[in-house]
């Protein structure tokens, strides 16, 4: 579908106020929503608020060398399309452009009807470019994303807990992992259909989301596991958090068609300890471990780990750790459950 010229923002630089206007006029024949300026320093201000679609520059805007000013383009390119008019035919010149990250370069005198020709071709890709990069996205999140519950699947919490993790030993600040299993959750199935179960998890994911801040990282971890990455969070503000979820989660009554249930959810978690190296998968492991421990005192409640109670520190266990199947959750589940 084609796109209103008014929509379509497009920014000129050019330092010769002749030349600015030869360009920038042909384009307001067509109805774009022209910006021109001939300061290198207004233009860059300009930028850092103003988004256009198309910056048409010559390369020698700004600088003496020719390319400079282009290059400083670069970070602007993502879905705006760059092009170069200049009087100056050389090959050399015209590769040196396009390999500079221009989309079209344009000889100087030009044809207005070729001219615009040229910009609607490059609008194009650029409309192209971008449905591309949504697409991307969309895909991404559906990829990320346990469908039930609107959290992130298992696939991609660790790639981000070693990313937080990370960031965490570089600025020195603690990453958390809690970990939450429902509490006697076999009984819903058990007393109810499973598209009932199903709607108790995504109520409980709602939950979750709910109660986190956009920087943390709430996951579904199978099952009626949850996982959620909290960084620079201190251990009070810790069990605050995990307590109020807690609390919420008891509180609710999960109600559908003639089905009603309330339920409890036990808690466990483990935050890394500044200037300490720590493997993701160690830091879930230790959060688990904190949940079964919190299963095994009773269930609805939070238990914070402690090394008094690792009682799995031999090889095999560490080593059936597998990041990209479910025996992650297995290795713990098979024990928690008898608890």
């Amino acid at each position: 579908m084609k796109k209103d010229p008014r929509n379509r923002p497009i920014l000129v630089l050019d330092e010769d106020p002749e030349t600015l206007e030869l360009i920038a006029e042909p384009l307001r024949w067509e109805g774009y929503d022209v910006r021109s300026l001939t300061c290198p320093k207004e233009a860059n201000e300009f930028l850092n608020y103003w988004k256009p679609q198309m910056i048409i520059v010559d390369p020698d805007f700004a600088s003496m060398d020719g390319l400079h000013y282009l290059n400083s383009l670069t970070p602007f390119l993502e879905t705006t399309a760059l092009l170069v008019t200049s009087s100056n035919h050389s090959p050399e010149r015209i590769s040196q452009c396009l390999d500079g990250g221009a989309s079209d370069y344009i000889c100087a005198p030009f044809k207005s009807e070729e001219f615009l020709a040229r910009v609607r071709a490059q609008l194009r890709f650029r409309d192209a470019k971008e449905e591309l990069i949504e697409s991307n996205q969309r895909l991404q999140g559906l990829i990320e994303i346990d469908d039930l519950t609107g959290l992130f699947n298992m696939r991609s919490i660790f790639e981000k807990l070693e990313f937080e993790m990370e960031r965490g030993k570089r600025f020195n600040r603690p990453v958390t992992v809690v970990m939450i299993d429902m509490d006697h959750f076999k009984g819903v199935n058990d007393g109810h259909d499973h598209l009932f179960g199903s709607y108790v998890l995504s109520e409980v994911g709602k939950i979750i989301k709910g109660s986190t801040r956009t920087v943390d990282i709430p996951a579904r971890y199978g099952g009626d596991e949850f996982l959620i990455v909290l960084s620079e969070i201190p251990l009070a503000g810790v069990e605050q958090f995990c307590e109020r979820l807690r609390s919420r989660i008891e509180n609710a009554v999960f109600s559908q068609g003639k089905d009603s249930i309330k339920l409890t959810v036990s808690t466990g978690f483990c935050t890394s300890q500044v200037g300490e190296s720590l493997a993701a998968k160690e830091l879930v492991r230790r959060a688990d471990m904190a949940l079964y421990q919190a299963k095994k005192l009773g269930r609805n409640r939070v238990f914070s780990y402690k090394p008094n109670i690792d009682r799995l520190q031999e090889p095999q266990y560490v080593e059936g750790y597998d990041l990209d199947h479910s025996a992650v959750i297995d290795i713990f589940d098979r024990k928690r459950k008898t608890a």
